[in-house]
């Protein structure tokens, strides 16, 4: 029998519940189980503070029963720090206001049903800014064709920290 989920729960900054920080640090640790090595991923609970302490941070987990299956997080960059900046991208019309996604999570037993274009979707679906702005290492060229069918472009290339891999930037329009 496959696992089914039946609930997604948003959270936003300032209302987060003690245990959620824990629940995405576990969530990240069974989706990348073999990658548990690597300095980078290693470091994910300072991301998840980063990004949670944000204003405008919101989050969906998607949850089977009470196990959660999988999220989807981010938050809107401040101006003139939109990740695409560095790429020479230039938004149609100039409307400039982006919201990073940040996170797309799924773990294995939920894998390949979809979960993580509804995590996405329901991520955005109230957002107002006019751009989503997602990054994808290169070395997965599926997972960019991935974000690709769901709308986004990519813009360029960017390594954000030292030890971290090389990103597609990917940018989608929200509005018009």
């Amino acid at each position: 029998m496959e696992p089914s989920v039946t609930d997604l729960r948003h959270f936003q900054h300032g209302t987060l519940p003690e245990a959620f920080r824990q629940m995405l640090i576990d969530v990240h640790a069974d989706a990348y189980a073999e990658q548990m090595d690597d300095p980078f991923h290693q470091r994910f609970a300072w991301f998840v503070d980063h990004w949670s302490g944000m204003d405008g941070f919101s989050c969906v987990v998607a949850y089977d029963a009470d196990e959660p299956a999988g999220f989807a997080y981010g938050a809107p960059l401040a101006p003139g720090r939109e990740w695409w900046r560095s790429t020479g991208y230039e938004p149609d019309g100039g409307r400039t206001a982006t919201y990073a996604v940040s996170e797309v999570m799924v773990r294995p037993s939920w894998r390949k049903q979809g979960m993580s274009e509804r995590l996405h979707e329901a991520l955005l679906k109230e957002r107002a800014e006019d751009l989503a702005v997602l990054l994808v290492d290169v070395t997965h060229p599926k997972v960019r064709e991935l974000y690709e069918s769901w709308g986004y472009a990519e813009v360029g290339e960017q390594q954000p920290f030292a030890d971290s891999p090389v990103y597609a930037v990917m940018v989608k329009a929200l509005r018009g």
